[in-house]
């Protein structure tokens, strides 16, 4: 039986090398292990994402050889086209607002949601929580039983319970979410959707059956498993969560710290066999540098993961 995964950046800034580990492994597993790759531009926060880097990131894309199996760059760049017309895009957040706001009304209705009028900065006076650790939201709004007008933020109660998960790298995990992060916030003050809650509601939508994505994002996979219950899936996901390319001083590479962009690599000069391999180098999929081309990637996993699926 196929499966089918996906590869989902936000497009707030140019992609760089962490997003290429973040691709091999994802068409990597998929190409070794029967699996199709979905793409999905996760643009849930209009403040920060813009129409020129999703350009560039599809641009990336197709200079790498990463070739999605549904959503292709092509199709992306259509419903762009003269934009007061253009159809929207299953598989573009922006585009789907009724989704969202549809699965906000089934929680809703069976009662698991609130108005919440916090803001991050009560939050975080009122979480003290050890260095490194997040923000526990304290429940403040649960009871407060606020009127729909007084804020659009909304939360979803969270069961105290713990949250079991295989990961296909780490194995058996445990999470607790209502003691990590307390109730989700779902939708915020300014009407957006929340990342938490998007990409569950689209999983879904988009019947992924395993999520392969970069270890800094482990702590979400609890409250992302309660949350799809709540919504009422049946199968829960399988997770890979793969290690991250870092500095020398740990800090991740990021957007944001402006790390070298695959666009500005490119135009350096950079051809993409070499920087495939560069990723895979130093991510620990190969022993040395050089040049590997997407044809490769599927012996890169067979030979060091265990039968991997998933159903």
């Amino acid at each position: 039986m196929v499966w089918r995964t996906r590869f989902a950046p936000a497009p707030t800034g140019y992609l760089h090398l962490g997003h290429v580990v973040n691709a091999l492994h994802v068409w990597g597993l998929a190409r070794a292990f029967g699996g199709d790759v979905l793409l999905r531009i996760e643009d849930h926060d209009r403040t920060r994402c813009r129409d020129e880097y999703e350009a560039a990131l599809l641009d990336d894309l197709d200079w790498l050889g990463f070739a999605p199996d549904i959503g292709s760059t092509d199709s992306f760049r259509a419903s762009r086209r003269g934009r007061a017309h253009a159809s929207p895009h299953a598989q573009r957040q922006s585009d789907n607002d009724a989704r969202y706001a549809a699965a906000l009304a089934t929680l809703s209705e069976c009662g698991l949601t609130y108005v919440c009028t916090c803001t991050r900065r009560d939050v975080a006076r009122h979480a003290a929580r050890a260095p490194g650790e997040e923000p526990r939201y304290p429940g403040t709004c649960r009871d407060a039983q606020h009127a729909d007008a007084e804020s659009l933020a909304r939360r979803v109660r969270i069961p105290d319970s713990e949250a079991l998960f295989e990961d296909g790298r780490l194995g058996l995990m445990r999470q607790s979410p209502a003691e990590q992060c307390g109730d989700v916030l779902v939708r915020d003050r300014h009407g957006q959707w929340t990342y938490q809650f998007a990409v569950v509601v689209d999983d879904m939508a988009h019947r992924i059956d395993v999520v392969i994505r970069g270890g800094d994002l482990l702590a979400s996979t609890g409250r992302q498993l309660r949350l799809a219950a709540l919504l009422g899936r049946g199968r829960p996901l399988r997770w890979w969560h793969h290690p991250l390319l870092v500095h020398a001083d740990g800090r991740k590479l990021s957007k944001a710290n402006h790390d070298t962009s695959i666009r500005e690599r490119r135009a350096a000069g950079a051809h993409a066999a070499g920087l495939l391999g560069e990723a895979a180098f130093l991510s620990g999929l190969l022993p040395a540098a050089r040049d590997l081309s997407i044809d490769e990637l599927p012996a890169l996993f067979q030979s060091r993961v265990t039968p991997f699926s998933g159903s």
